[in-house]
């Protein structure tokens, strides 16, 4: 039996992409299903990396063993010994407590008021040394599924895509690279002539899809969502605030490429444009914003293991219902209604 070709897109959300390692270690499962295309952003990047590095060998397996690698040098636990008790206490809960300590209410403060500039020669970013383990010769390779990440231009404020020969240590930081905690990653730019300065890849393309409308590609992409697109109750709280208003602008480029697609689908429903003169891109989005509305970007910027489990958890459980409700659309409709998302 053929698989059934799929690109997959992945949003970045610091910590919170332990729900995307989930979510790729059950697809991985399905060798029905074969990934053709990856495209990411900041952890959505990373997970990208380690997905690709494995592929790129023919080995889901060995797929599987990167992700887990690398969330377990996150802070995952992954004996399952552990499993009761680290999915005891509600991830409601553990953010709470985080963010209502007194060393997370300095270090929040500390990173509004101070530039991480100011650490001069002692700077150090703490996902090089990660990332300087990848096998860079397999994430760059010709072989498995094509992979593209973006990072933001600090200067002109536009998407930078890297792919393949691009993709560097340097890049994956890059796109990672969030402006009041690290220093702008710098990387010489062919366009240009000159070392251009890069921030998070979230702030133009979370993440972004136009990479894989290319012809070669497949139609479908499923996009793994780890920020609430929604939230029923209105913030109040200056933290609350802040942590929405973090959600919203992460979440703005990807609805800017949804409302595209969902434009681009209604012309050619009509009739108005000829059928492949553009691709009809078929979406598809797996996300739990049940869970992700109990936690913050306290969960975010600070790894508990009992947070990971549970996003691993949830991730895992989210693939396969979206699979068991959705799988038989792969390769002929969209799964989501981008008509209702913007009506």
């Amino acid at each position: 039996m053929t698989p059934t070709r799929i690109n997959i897109a992945l949003q970045g959300g610091g910590a919170h992409g332990a729900y995307t390692w989930g979510v790729l270690d059950h697809l991985l499962q399905h060798p029905e299903i074969e990934i053709a295309g990856i495209s990411g952003t900041s952890a959505g990047a990373l997970n990208g990396a380690a997905l690709k590095s494995g592929l790129s060998r023919g080995s889901r397996e060995l797929a599987r063993e990167n992700l887990a690698w690398l969330w377990e040098r996150m802070g995952a636990i992954t004996d399952d010994r552990f499993s009761a008790w680290l999915g005891a206490v509600s991830p409601h809960a553990i953010s709470h407590m985080i963010e209502r300590s007194l060393p997370f209410a300095m270090s929040d403060a500390i990173n509004r008021m101070v530039s991480p500039y100011i650490f001069g020669s002692f700077y150090a970013n703490p996902l090089k040394p990660v990332l300087e383990e990848f096998q860079f010769e397999n994430i760059c390779c010709a072989d498995g599924p094509a992979f593209f990440i973006c990072a933001t231009n600090v200067r002109t404020g536009k998407v930078r895509v890297f792919g393949r020969d691009d993709i560097s240590v340097k890049a994956i930081l890059a796109s990672a690279c969030l402006p009041t905690l690290f220093q702008a990653v710098e990387i010489d730019d062919p366009k240009t002539g000159r070392a251009e300065a890069y921030w998070d890849g979230g702030y133009t393309g979370n993440p972004a899809l136009f990479p894989l409308y290319d012809r070669s590609l497949p139609d479908d992409v499923v996009i793994v969502n780890i920020n609430p697109l929604h939230r029923e109750d209105v913030p109040n709280t200056a933290r609350e605030i802040q942590n929405r208003v973090n959600e919203i602008s992460f979440n703005a480029s990807l609805l800017r490429d949804l409302r595209a697609i969902s434009f681009v689908q209604r012309l050619l429903s009509e009739g108005q444009l000829e059928p492949g003169s553009m691709k009809n891109v078929l979406v598809h989005m797996i996300s739990d914003d049940d869970l992700m509305q109990q936690l913050s970007v306290a969960t975010k910027v600070v790894p508990v293991p009992q947070v990971l489990h549970q996003l691993y958890e949830a991730g895992a459980q989210s693939c396969k219902d979206f699979l068991d409700d959705h799988g038989d659309k792969l390769g002929r409709e969209s799964s989501a209604d981008l008509v209702a998302m913007f009506s």
